[in-house]
């Protein structure tokens, strides 16, 4: 039996081992399947409050996917291997569940709206009226192949008053909403099922990568007052409209940062590995953002001679995709009606945003403020610094929801990976707590009736 001393270490240990155990339940992945990458990046709730302890990364070249979608279901497969065993290498922990990205010009949004009932008009509504609610948005009548992936309620109408967004506790007999509906193909969505299950792994749930995004790069304020984002890919461009901490408006089409790269490799006659390195070194998407203009070599291709570019050079094949991709993001704000309502102005992110002079060629073309847009809505320990760009936003964003899944779900701790010694902790607590007690009221009595006994006994016999 251990002694008193060592049962305090032992409870203390106790608490330890379960809040290690509950923070394996709460262990959130997102997996970004793009065009040009796939990113895996495990985290888990820290011990401050609003912070994400970043546990590992995994990154690799996507090869068997175009503009989002996939093409070729084993390389898919492949490549998402890939990554999950360098991020289960580097956090050390055994990844099962994922929370997956989503893009391709194959998405489609639009507004809808729907009415319930309320038979008792005196009983407040609940969050499960709510619920039913957005549940009959969904009952549209949409092609057969399509699939709705979001409905996303925009404000409610109580009664004919209009401009609620939050009905619950409310009183009301007739309750409507205006519900924003994103939808997709549904192989589109079966096939990015289909080569994460096959790596063993289950999808929690998809979500399109512009909503992803905003978790990670818009702050409170700015969807308050009014912002677009616009996520540059690599095959894609995303973009999604906030106002009054509401998403308005969602879009994607299929330009992205690998037409850049096609441009410089057709244009320069050089193979496409080349021209994504120029690129990235010294690639600039607005001329007058070039402080000096470099000339840099290309090594020749089969033995011919190499080749002297400069940056004002290249800036001149980079600047009109980029341009020309602003323009289209600028035609979905329009369309929106909500070109004149963003206070925040643009944010700009994705890899493509790295370009320099991206934020400048962007406000010109937008007439509006911009910032390039780097994971910030929330606090960041552990690998912290390798997730601060662009390039993470859309992986960042999915692990957060990942985290509120867990969250909502509120995990409890499973008893098979409790430990021999967290299970003989027990024992000695009742042992202790019962002996205590049982003697103090029992051996007295015993000791008094014992005397009597002895008393009644002798005058018996007299």
């Amino acid at each position: 039996m251990k002694s008193k001393s060592n049962y305090a270490t032992d409870m203390k240990m106790h608490e330890l081992n379960g809040s290690t155990l509950q923070l394996k339940n709460q262990i959130a992945v997102g997996l970004d399947i793009g065009t040009t990458k796939v990113c895996a990046l495990v985290a888990a709730p820290d011990y401050l409050p609003n912070t994400m302890r970043i546990l590992g990364l995994g990154i690799a070249e996507s090869e068997g996917l175009n503009r989002g979608v996939v093409v070729n279901i084993d390389k898919t497969v492949k490549t998402i291997e890939n990554v999950i065993a360098q991020a289960e290498q580097q956090s050390g922990v055994k990844i099962t569940d994922v929370v997956v990205g989503i893009a391709g010009d194959h998405v489609e949004s639009f507004q809808t709206h729907s009415i319930v009932s309320n038979s008792n008009p005196t009983k407040e509504i609940s969050q499960s009226e709510v619920d039913r609610l957005i549940e009959e948005a969904g009952k549209i009548v949409i092609p057969a192949d399509r699939k709705i992936m979001h409905l996303i309620p925009q404000d409610y109408i109580i009664d004919g008053q209009d401009g609620i967004t939050d009905p619950v506790g409310m009183s009301g007999v007739r309750m409507e909403a205006n519900v924003h509906v994103v939808t997709g193909l549904i192989t589109a969505i079966q096939n990015i099922y289909k080569c994460v299950e096959r790596n063993g792994l289950v999808v929690r749930d998809i979500m399109l990568e512009p909503l992803a995004s905003s978790y990670s790069v818009l702050t409170e304020e700015e969807k308050e007052v009014g912002v677009a984002l616009i996520d540059i890919g690599g095959g894609t461009t995303d973009i999604a409209i906030f106002e009054e901490n509401i998403i308005r408006y969602t879009s994607v089409f299929g330009i992205g940062g690998r037409q850049v790269t096609s441009d410089i490799r057709q244009l320069l006659g050089i193979i496409a590995s080349q021209a994504e390195k120029i690129k990235r070194d010294y690639g600039h998407a607005y001329l007058e953002s070039i402080l000096d203009d470099e000339i840099f070599m290309i090594p020749g291709i089969g033995g011919r001679q190499p080749m002297e570019v400069s940056k004002s050079q290249l800036c001149q094949i980079i600047q009109p995709r980029m341009e020309e991709i602003f323009q289209f993001a600028l035609a979905e704000i329009r369309r929106s009606g909500y070109a004149h309502r963003l206070g925040a102005g643009v944010v700009v992110t994705g890899g493509t945003s790295l370009l320099r002079g991206t934020e400048e060629l962007a406000n010109i073309i937008f007439g509006l403020p911009v910032k390039i847009g780097i994971p910030s809505g929330i606090s960041y320990s552990g690998l912290a610094p390798e997730i601060e760009s662009p390039v993470y936003a859309t992986a960042v964003g999915l692990t957060l929801h990942h985290l509120n899944l867990n969250k909502m779900k509120k995990e409890e701790v499973v008893p098979e990976v409790i430990t021999p010694e967290e299970e003989v902790v027990a024992e000695p607590i009742v042992e202790e707590v019962i002996p205590v007690q049982e003697p103090v009221h029992a051996e007295k009595p015993k000791e008094k009736g014992s005397l009597l006994y002895k008393v009644k006994s002798f005058l018996d016999n007299l």
